[in-house]
């Protein structure tokens, strides 16, 4: 077990300080006190950083700090924290550093090498779209990033489905469409809010149903950052929305033909999805017996 004072005046320490996500305002006095302060700061990019420091009229060195290189940095990190008790700053380009981004692995080094971590508050685009989606705020899960491949997006969202808390997903501007349409065969059609843009000029809430925002975004390009805040599930699954329990595979596919005008492979995907069956048995079943 290890007790930290963060406040004592002596011995190394290891800053991590968050960023403005958008509105360079947002930075806290005591975020720009410490940046003054320590004997260099590790970026994520030195480029965006260099920026931040020059319109605080800040002048330290920096290395960087990215997902590339971060084993062989942390290692310098921790050897100037340990054997030259240096003060060193930690940011990302935007936010919480290890939120999302790189830093974990560092604070993890430092606290096994008894170096204090001293994390400062500030600027989180996470917290700040859960708040403003109007959504419950008693319970979330920050899950940062949905996978890539479809597959693996559909197995993440089974195991979050039947869960109370409200979700909240990182997005890409250019994947959320999909992702939207991802979560609502999988969790149905759930209130839901984008969060696009936070704190900057052009900073916008879209909240509703996730069908009619999925309707919405067919009209729209969005661009900027993309947070995406999911209603939480009931816990259990109620009998509205196992209705299709009395039909067969086959008429299953059939009602999303005939009644919602759904093309046949999204049909077999939906019921697929519903039943937890592969999408090939659906197929087959449909198709061929």
């Amino acid at each position: 077990m290890k007790v930290q004072k963060s406040f004592k005046e002596d011995g190394a320490k290891l800053y991590i300080v968050p960023t403005p996500i958008g509105n360079l305002e947002d930075i806290t006095f005591r975020a720009l006190s410490i940046l003054k302060k320590v004997d260099y700061i590790a970026a994520e990019d030195t480029r965006n950083t260099r920026k931040l420091l020059n319109h605080f009229e800040i002048n330290k060195p920096l290395i960087s700090y990215h997902e590339h290189n971060k084993r062989e940095r942390t290692g310098k990190v921790i050897k100037d924290l340990v054997e030259e008790g240096k003060a060193i700053a930690l940011v990302s380009d935007a936010g919480m550093p290890a939120i999302s981004d790189p830093g974990t692995d560092l604070v993890q080094e430092a606290i096994k090498e008894n170096i204090d971590v001293v994390v400062l508050p500030g600027a989180n685009a996470a917290l700040t779209a859960l708040v403003g989606s109007g959504l419950k705020t008693d319970q979330f899960l920050f899950y940062g990033f949905l996978p890539r491949k479809n597959k693996e997006i559909t197995e993440v969202l089974e195991k979050l489905e039947q869960l109370p808390a409200t979700l909240i997903f990182y997005e890409s501007p250019y994947r959320i469409k999909q992702t939207l349409q991802k979560v609502y065969e999988q969790l149905g059609n759930r209130r839901v809010a984008i969060a696009r843009e936070l704190t900057k000029r052009f900073e916008e809430y879209i909240r509703g149903p996730i069908k009619e925002v999925i309707a919405w975004t067919k009209e729209k390009d969005i661009k900027g950052e993309v947070c995406l805040i999911v209603e939480g599930g009931s816990g259990k699954t109620s009998e509205d929305e196992l209705w299709w329990t009395a039909l067969d595979v086959r008429d299953h596919v059939k009602y999303y033909v005939e009644k919602e005008d759904l093309p046949s492979k999204e049909a077999i995907k939906k019921v697929a999805t519903e039943r937890r069956m592969k999408r090939k048995e659906v197929y087959s079943i449909y198709h061929i017996e």
